[in-house]
This record gives structure tokens, sequence and C-alpha cells, in this order.
């Protein structure tokens, strides 16, 4: 007698009163011809949950289970034939069963409905039989298979289903129980009771036939206030051209009702969430492209080419953003050699870190530019950059640091302007030196009309040092002990070579300089940093 699993196909029959009796009769008599031929019915074996009668030509049973709840039904389909032994009931897979239970859970709305299944055996070679200890592992190892989650998987994903109809939401988790789908399933009936539960959600399904929710308004709502969480749509078939519609109003997917299987609805489940991932790298990565461009522009407004046409005179530059963020800040330096022939030079630094503070630092520099070039005053020139600076800024509370030297065409001395921003290092054969000078409030506090200066003089060799605060604001070690100017100027004079300051040695002394204050820092600094060396006389 060929003996394996069965398949069940639900059908739906109007029973007439009496035929449970009539049932019970039949059951009698098959049990009454135990000994018939082979041809005749055999009855079903002793200990089957069920009661069949079996045709060993078709391997075919007809058994009434009106009284059968569906999960004993479920639990059957190990159970061998007649002349055998039944093993202990082995859940198998439920994708099989997913289409034979949802109709049965349709036909059981209707009163006066009695359901029957009918359960095929898949014919075996003649001569062929398998053991009560080989049937039962083997049943159990193919359930254990197709429960197990793929070993790739780091955990369950969250899925929420929004669905109203409780077939349909039971049909879904039979599908995915089916497949082994590394999934933690949730469901709620509509979508406002589905917003608490959106956090942590990697992928919705969504049912178009909500009662809170009109075609693709539950599609609009997700993308607008979670576009980050997955939606696939579930329509039927009556409305499948809504699925088309919901992926172009920003769902990932759609699967139709009744066309779906365990493997596919996992499948695109998993798909739906990396293609959410893949479009927002895509649009992290132009994000990116973006800001880099803007950077790019914004650099080339803060960080000019100097407009020097003396030969004596050397120029060297460093700009760099703070510490790890990359983000510009609003450091900004320039240098301008006028018709006169005097030398100006301006380095500032606008608080604040970001395209806001970097875009306003741009417009001191160019309207400091503008006016030097213009030949006004010197004074007239940092009063006009207060004006520009209180009109330009975003914020009240914004104001901006700077020191302007004005070196004469002799190149013998310099006229030196501070606004609340650390004093320049002047480098000279004897030595590093901190030039005293004035120092009025930074610039957009207090009054912007009022500027003193200091003229120094300078030796037949020299440099000076500009800088911005994130030069002395890098730690010294582990602790919070700050390099400061008294730190800077011995550091300096530190890594002065033998016989500086030479023609083109400005470069040199930048490099070293950077190179031990982010040493004493431990890396990178976390400020921007600006700085600028000037370099004159007989060399």
């Amino acid at each position: 007698m060929p003996c394996g699993n069965v398949t069940v196909i639900v059908a739906t029959v109007t029973v007439p009163p009496g035929a449970d009796e009539a049932d019970d009769d039949d059951g009698a008599a098959d049990r009454d011809g135990e000994g018939a031929a082979e041809d005749e019915l055999v009855p079903a074996a002793k200990g089957c949950p069920f009661t069949a009668s079996v045709h060993p030509a078709t391997a075919s049973a007809t058994i009434p289970v009106s009284s059968t709840p569906h999960t004993d039904l479920l639990r059957t389909t190990a159970c061998p034939f007649p002349h055998r032994p039944a093993p202990t009931p082995t859940r198998p897979p439920r994708r099989r069963f997913a289409t034979a239970w949802h109709a049965a859970h349709v036909a059981r709305r209707s009163a006066g409905v009695a359901h029957y299944a009918v359960l095929t055996a898949p014919a075996a070679e003649a001569g062929t039989r398998h053991s009560e200890d080989e049937q039962a592992p083997m049943v159990a190892r193919d359930a254990a298979l197709t429960r197990a989650p793929s070993p790739e998987r780091l955990g369950p994903t969250r899925v929420l289903l929004i669905e109203d109809d409780d077939g349909d939401a039971l049909l879904v988790e039979e599908l995915l129980i089916d497949v082994g789908a590394a999934v933690e399933l949730q469901r709620v009936r509509s979508l406002a009771e589905a917003r608490p539960y959106l956090a942590g959600v990697a992928c919705v399904l969504l049912d178009l036939g909500l009662p809170d929710t009109h075609e693709l308004e539950g599609v609009r709502w997700l993308q607008a206030h979670r576009p980050d969480v997955a939606v696939v749509v579930l329509t039927g078939l009556a409305d499948e051209y809504l699925g088309e519609h919901a992926v172009r109003a920003g769902a990932q997917d759609y699967l139709v009702k009744g066309q779906v299987d365990g493997q596919l609805l996992d499948r695109v489940i998993r798909y739906a969430i990396e293609r959410v991932r893949s479009e927002e790298v895509q649009r992290e990565l132009r994000e990116a492209r973006i800001y880099a461009e803007e950077n790019t522009r914004l650099e080339r407004g803060m960080l000019p080419s100097p407009l020097v046409s003396d030969p004596e005179l050397t120029v060297a530059s460093r700009y760099s953003p703070g510490g790890q963020r990359l983000l510009l800040g609003g450091d900004f330096y320039d240098v301008v050699q006028a018709a006169d022939g005097w030398v100006h030079a301006v380095v500032g630094d606008v608080c604040g870190h970001g395209p806001d503070e970097a875009a306003l630092g741009v417009s001191m520099r160019v309207a400091w530019r503008t006016m030097v070039l213009a030949a006004r005053p010197t004074v007239e020139v940092l009063t006009t950059l207060d004006q520009v600076f209180a009109h330009e800024r975003h914020k009240k509370a914004l104001f901006t640091t700077l020191t302007m030297l004005s070196i004469d065409p002799s190149r013998r001395f310099v006229r030196v302007y501070l606004a609340g921003h650390p004093p320049p290092l002047v480098i000279t054969p004897g030595g590093v030196r901190q030039p005293e000078a004035p120092l009025r409030p930074p610039v957009g506090i207090g009054d912007g009309s009022v500027w003193p200066s200091a003229d120094l003089p300078l030796d037949r060799r020299w440099s000076i040092l500009m800088y911005t605060d994130g030069l002395i604001e890098g730690r010294i070690g582990a602790g919070s002990r700050r390099l400061d100017v008294d730190g800077l100027l011995g550091l300096v004079e530190s890594v002065l070579p033998a016989g500086y300051p030479a023609r083109g040695a400005e470069e040199g002394l930048l490099d070293d300089v950077i190179e031990r204050v982010r040493a004493l820092n431990g890396g990178d600094l976390d400020d921007d940093l600006a700085v600028l060396a000037l370099g004159g006389g007989a060399r």
C-alpha cells in the first residue's frame, strides 16, 4: 500500500438533516469490511486522528471533518495509511495549506454548511515501504528545514501588517511561517492604529482597503511621515491597477492577494527593505556631493589668491576645517597690495560653523578687498566692514574677530589693528615677539567706527605670523590645558631653523608649526584653522 504525506483540497457541501448519522453508518460498514479485497475500500488505520474511507487504487480518502477544527486537520498530514501505526503527529510546512485554510475560513462564515476534505497520497513505487522509525524523523526534518531562518540573517526584521481582514492577516502569517522568514510580524487593523507602532519598523505591509483610508491615502501618509520605512501594498484582483499607482506614489512594491506564496512574500519584503536602504545611500551620496561642491565654492571665496606684486614679499597660507567634522567655518584671510605700495593683510574668524557662517566670512572678505582696492582709508574700510557684517549676519548674537596689518611701502614698519583677535607674532633674527597693540571688541559688538591701532618697527629681515584661534585652542596632552598665545610663541621658537628668516622659509615654517600643534593635541584640532605668514626685508 503506498504511503506518504497528504494534500488537502477543501470543498463546501450543504449537509441535509441526518447526514451525520449516515456518515457514521458508512464508517461502521467500512469497519466491517476489514478483510476486503485490494480493489475494495480499505478502512482507516487505528490511531489515525480522523476516520477515512481509503480506496487503494486511487490512494484517496473522503473524510468528514465538520466537527474537526482546521488546526487538527493540519496536524494529520503526516498520518500513514492503513496497516501502519501512526507516528506522533508533526506539524508540516504550512504553505501547502494556506489556500485551503483560507477557503475553509470563508466557508465557515455561512450557516448550515459543513466542510469536507479530500486527502490524496502520492503514488509510490511498488514494493517500496518506509518503517515507522524512518518516517517520523523525515517529516520532522522537513518541517525544521522549512522553518529554520537563514544563518546569514542577523535577527528578525520588524514588519507591520496593516490589514483589517482577519482571514487575510492570518494567511500572511501562515505564509511567512511556512518559509521560515526571519521576521517579527505585528498586525494592526487601521492606519490610525498603526501610527504608534511605526518606530523601529523596517517594512509595512499595507492593505489599500482600510476603514480609515481611501486607495493611496495610506501610501501618501507613510511617504510624508515615515519615508525611511519600506512599503509593500496588498491589493485585490479588482484593484490590481492601484498597485502600480502605489509604486509611483512611493511604495517599493505591491502584491496581489490570491497570487502570493510564502517565498514570494518573503522575497518582496526583503527586496523592499533593501530598496529603501539603497535609496537612502544614494540620497546621502547626492547630499554629500552637493555639500562638497558648496564647500568648494565657499573655500574659493574664503581662500583667495593674494594680490601682491612686490617680488621681495613672500606670502604663505594654510586652511583646514575643524576636527573630523570637515565642516567649513567662518575663518577667512586676504592679502592685497594697493597702488600706493602699502600691503594690507587681514585674518578673521566668524563665530560658529556651517555654511551660513562660511558665507558670512566670504562676504566679509569680499567687502574688505573691495574697499582696499578702492584705496579707502583703513578706518573707513573697517567701519564699512562692521556695517556689512551687521546687515548680513543671520543671528544678532554673531560676531567676528579679526586682525588687520598695513605694511608701509618701505617695509620698515607695520600698523596693527586688533578686534577681539589673538595678536600676530613677529619673527626676526633676534627671536619671536608678540607686538603690543590696543584691543577693541569684535566686529558686530560696540561702536563700529572706533579703530585704534599701533605702529611697530620691522627689522631688515622679518616674518609675521597671523592666525585664527583654532591654532592656539588645541590641547597639550590628555589634560584640559590649552596651547594659548604664550605656548604658540615658545613652539614657534623651537621649530625655527638656523638662519631664519630666509627667503621662502615661511612655507616650511607653517608646516612645522601646524604639525607640532596637532601632535601636542593628539590629532586634528577641534576648531577651524587659518594661518597666514608674510615675509619681507633683505634676505
